[in-house]
């Protein structure tokens, strides 16, 4: 196996079993909910973290800084190990900034190390996605250099669909106009929305009622997966607060694409991402067409 780490921030949201058995390192966003802070480390109790959004309660976060990511990457380059760490998409978060103002503060300390910086044009567990790709080929025997190729130039193959049907957060967040989303609330309206190049969330259609937006979002994948009805790669769906209806669009996603019948992985949105998307949103990730808009 190369002798190089695979990095990312906490927001990849998959689990601390997997990044343990993946040996993927983690650098942790913050969050801060009914006045208290914590590290989005998988840790705080998610049933708990939705709960209390559900209640009212408005989680702020904040991102990674240089510090932090300094202590995180120094430990690695001075055991001798080159790093490749990606990001959090740029067109959702700043982190990138802190990351590459740290990565030029530690090359100059270890010359003779790799310590790359990737955009993902990621989020959430398709950023998850994204990274766990990187792990098999890591495996497989890929170089760091050619690995970093590698991301850049597949990364716009992953595809990111979701929706929601609860629009309080989406308009909080500004995605959403309030009158929009006063209206939409009234006539049950369910937002489908996606990642486009720039790695930025884009509303593309909306549907009354949560069965046809679950549906579309089936279709989506139908229609944009490497393969179409005969994709086989790997595919994520997370949620937050929403289990019934991820199992809802995974039945959907199984009929219309038969070889995705048991392979689907589930994880929970975590609490960075949900603290702007709050309970009611699932995405599904898989890999398909170049995102070109």
């Amino acid at each position: 196996m190369p002798d190089y780490v695979i990095s990312c921030c906490s927001t990849c949201d998959l689990n601390l079993e997997h990044y343990v058995k993946r040996n993927i390192k983690v650098a942790c966003f913050h969050f801060e909910i009914d006045g208290k802070e914590y590290l989005d480390d998988g840790e705080f109790p998610i049933n708990d973290f939705y709960s209390a959004m559900a209640k009212g309660a408005m989680p702020k976060t904040s991102q990674i800084n240089v510090d932090e990511y300094i202590r995180h990457f120094e430990p690695f380059l001075e055991a001798g190990k080159d790093i490749l760490h990606l990001t959090l998409s740029s067109g959702i978060s700043g982190t990138i900034n802190s990351a590459n103002i740290a990565a030029n503060e530690l090359r100059e300390r270890y010359p003779g190390r790799k310590l790359y910086i990737i955009d993902s044009l990621a989020a959430s567990s398709g950023y998850g996605l994204l990274v766990d790709t990187v792990c098999d080929l890591r495996d497989e025997g890929m170089s760091i250099d050619d690995l970093k190729k590698w991301v850049k130039g597949h990364r716009l193959e992953l595809n990111h669909w979701f929706f929601t049907s609860d629009l309080t957060h989406f308009v909080r967040g500004g995605r959403i106009s309030k009158t929009a989303g006063f209206v939409g609330g009234a006539l049950k309206i369910c937002p489908l929305l996606n990642v486009d190049f720039e790695g930025k969330l884009v509303p593309r259609e909306k549907y009354r009622g949560i069965d046809n937006v679950i549906h579309a979002t089936a279709l989506k994948m139908q229609e944009n997966a490497k393969g179409g009805a005969g994709y086989n790669g790997k595919c994520y769906i997370s949620h937050s607060a929403c289990m019934e209806n991820a199992e809802k669009l995974i039945k959907e996603v199984e009929v219309l694409i038969p070889a995705m019948k048991g392979k689907i992985r589930v994880y929970d949105v975590g609490t960075t991402i949900g603290s702007h998307t709050g309970p009611g949103t699932v995405a599904l990730f898989f890999w398909g067409n170049n995102r070109e808009d």
